[in-house]
C-alpha cells in the first residue's frame, strides 16, 4: 500500500509517497508580492528611465571626473557607438578623447583613426602622451571609403579605440554600425558634424562639443541611457605642449579681452582684428 503525505498548505489534495525528499517538501504556499514588487533577482538586473545608465555594460573612463559622472557606467561605453558633434572638425575632438586613448596605449591597445580631416599632429600627441606607435592612421577620402573602413574594423574587433570622421553617415548606416559595435571590445567614436543634432541616431551615447577662451572644453550630454542632461560640463584642457610654457596671464585669455574692452569702450569680436587706436597727432611750439 502507498503511503500518503498530509499537504500543508491551503489545498486539500494528498501529495503521494515519490515526493523527491523532505527537504524538498513545501511547507504552505509563498505569500504573493505586492503589486509593483519583484523579486530581487528581476530587480536588480531592471533599469528604469530616471536612473542613469546601467552598470553592466563595460565602459573605459573618459579621464575627466566631471564627465565620468554624467555618462552611464561612468565612462565611454565600449560594444557601443558615441558620436561627437562638434560645429568644426579636428578642433576639439582630440582633447577630448586624449586621456581616455593614454590608457588604451597604456594596455597595449592600439588607436585607429579613419578619414580625419587633418593630419594627426605627431608631436602634440606625444605632448598628451600617446605613443605614436600605437596609432594606426586611415586616410580614406570618398565618405563610401571611410564607412566601409569603419564597418571592417568594427566587425573585426581591430582597434582598442577607434575615431571615424563619417559626416555624412545615414541613419541606416548609423544603426548598422551600432549593431556590428555590439562586438567590440574597445569604444567607437563617430565624428560628426554639430548639425547632425536633429538627426535621429541609433547610437546610445551623443555629446555635443565646444571649446572655450580659456583653453576648457564644454561637453553637453544629447542622449544617454537616463534622464536628460542639462546644461554644459567643463573641462580643463590645456593643449599638453602648451602647460608647461604658457604663462598664467595667457592661461586666462577671456580676461585680457575683457580688459581690453574696458580699454578700448566697445566690444570686441573674438578673431576679429583689434580694434584700431586714433593716430597721435603731434603739436609742435612756436
Amino acid at each position: 500500500m502507498a503511503a500518503v503525505l498530509e499537504w500543508t498548505g491551503d489545498d486539500e489534495e494528498p501529495v503521494p509517497a515519490s515526493f523527491p525528499s523532505p527537504q524538498h517538501r513545501v511547507r504552505g504556499r509563498r505569500t504573493p508580492a505586492r503589486p509593483g514588487e519583484l523579486p530581487p533577482d528581476i530587480e536588480a538586473a531592471l533599469w528604469r528611465g530616471n536612473e542613469l545608465g546601467s552598470p553592466v555594460t563595460a565602459v573605459l573612463s573618459s579621464g575627466f571626473a566631471g564627465l565620468d559622472a554624467e555618462l552611464p557606467g561612468a565612462g565611454w561605453p565600449c560594444h557601443s557607438l558615441t558620436e561627437v558633434l562638434q560645429a568644426q572638425p579636428t578642433v576639439a575632438e582630440w582633447r577630448l578623447l586624449a586621456p581616455a586613448m593614454r590608457l588604451v596605449v597604456a594596455r597595449g591597445g592600439n588607436i585607429v583613426v579613419v578619414g580625419p580631416p587633418k593630419s594627426p599632429h605627431l608631436p602634440g600627441l606625444k605632448h598628451a602622451g600617446l605613443d605614436e606607435r600605437h596609432l594606426v592612421w586611415i586616410q580614406a577620402e570618398a565618405p563610401a571609403e571611410r564607412l566601409w573602413v569603419t564597418e571592417q574594423l568594427v566587425k573585426t574587433n581591430a582597434a582598442g579605440l577607434l575615431v571615424s570622421w563619417l559626416p555624412q553617415a545615414r541613419q541606416e548606416q548609423i544603426r548598422r554600425l551600432q549593431v556590428c559595435a555590439q562586438a567590440c571590445d574597445g569604444p567607437v567614436f563617430l565624428c560628426r558634424p554639430a548639425a547632425a543634432e536633429h538627426e535621429p541616431s541609433a547610437a546610445p551615447l551623443r555629446v555635443q562639443l565646444r571649446f572655450g577662451l580659456d583653453w576648457e572644453l564644454h561637453v553637453h550630454v544629447l542622449k544617454r541611457k537616463g534622464p536628460t542632461h542639462e546644461g554644459d560640463i567643463t573641462l580643463s584642457s590645456v593643449p599638453g605642449g602648451l602647460e608647461s610654457i604658457i604663462t598664467p596671464r595667457l592661461l586666462k585669455p577671456s580676461h585680457i579681452i575683457a580688459a581690453r574692452q574696458a580699454r578700448d569702450g566697445q566690444p570686441h569680436v573674438v578673431g576679429s582684428p583689434a580694434p584700431r587706436q586714433a593716430p597721435v597727432r603731434r603739436v609742435t611750439a612756436h
